[in-house]
């Protein structure tokens, strides 16, 4: 236990939070505040992505693109008017992408930040995507739901990896990708999430009641909020998109993570004060984080 008792453990509260927020030129444009690329969605999981890419452009993103298979790109095009599809070439039977086009045509959208696995199909044709992103993007990316099993099916994929990255997991996502067991106290948690993040040198999000958010620089963050009303379908995916959102706007990635923690957080409590502790859906929060984000900043003027 020595270790956790001697790291400086930040408790996330409105007062740090506030000097993360990213500053808004008020002669800036869409341009000026970032585009994120997100990889989400499949068949079974359209609400993936439109969860994802509604809470990059709700928190505070200039443009959102999506890339989905081909097949799928008219059932998700106009269910969020403001963002961008591009549609994925698929194999004739429809049963994966195809990795050289696929990067292409992602990167060709010149991504300030790439949110990459809501919902996406566990494929090799993904999994591909994935590891030709991480070596040849270089810019920020949040890897969540099935890009984080991917990776966990791909041996040192860290050693390639030109960008920095957010990797955001829930309890059965992280013991995947580590391959060892999560203790129940919040010790260990904490253990756990700073030792994933030494080994792996990117930011680390254990997601759960009191989220632990830590950096390979030793640095660790803890979320005061243990909301069940957050324990819903897609919330994940929510917070996903947010915290490429602030990447897109430039903070860097162990404030982006805290911060988006902290505003994913909040919006729950804040609708928590409304519906309860049951009865929330993911599809509340987008817009309940930029009202949370407003209280903050109204807190620094």
């Amino acid at each position: 236990m020595a270790e956790a008792d001697s790291a400086v453990v930040t408790r996330l509260d409105a007062a740090y939070c506030i000097g993360l927020l990213p500053r808004r030129d008020p002669q800036g444009h869409k341009g000026t505040f970032g585009t994120v690329l997100c990889v989400a969605g499949s068949l079974g999981y359209l609400g993936a992505a439109i969860l994802t890419t509604t809470s990059s452009a709700r928190g505070g993103a200039g443009l959102v693109a999506l890339v989905v298979p081909s097949r799928l790109q008219s059932f998700v095009a106009g269910r969020v008017p403001e963002v961008v599809t591009i549609g994925l070439q698929e194999s004739t039977d429809g049963s994966d992408i195809d990795e050289q086009s696929a990067f292409g045509r992602a990167i060709d959208r010149h991504p300030d930040c790439v949110v990459f696995g809501p919902g996406i199909d566990e494929t090799e044709g993904y999994r591909l995507l994935l590891l030709r992103m991480l070596a040849d993007f270089g810019g920020p990316m949040v890897i969540d739901g099935g890009g984080l099993n991917l990776l966990a099916r791909s041996p040192t994929w860290w050693t390639g990896t030109r960008g920095e990255c957010v990797l955001t997991p829930h309890p059965g996502e992280f013991e995947r990708l580590t391959g060892t067991p999560l203790g129940a106290e919040d010790s260990e948690r904490q253990l756990a999430c700073a030792a994933a993040a030494s080994r792996f040198r990117q930011v680390v999000v254990l997601k759960g009641a009191q989220t632990v958010i830590a950096g390979p620089d030793g640095r660790m963050a803890v979320s005061p909020f243990a909301n069940p009303a957050l324990a819903t379908a897609g919330s994940g995916d929510v917070l996903a998109g947010l915290i490429g959102a602030l990447l897109a706007q430039g903070v860097s990635p162990f404030d982006a993570a805290c911060l988006g923690v902290y505003l994913h957080g909040r919006a729950g409590e804040r609708l928590a004060w409304r519906f309860g502790d049951a009865g929330l859906i993911a599809s509340d929060l987008p817009l309940e984080i930029a009202l949370a984000r407003h209280e903050l900043s109204a807190h620094s003027s």
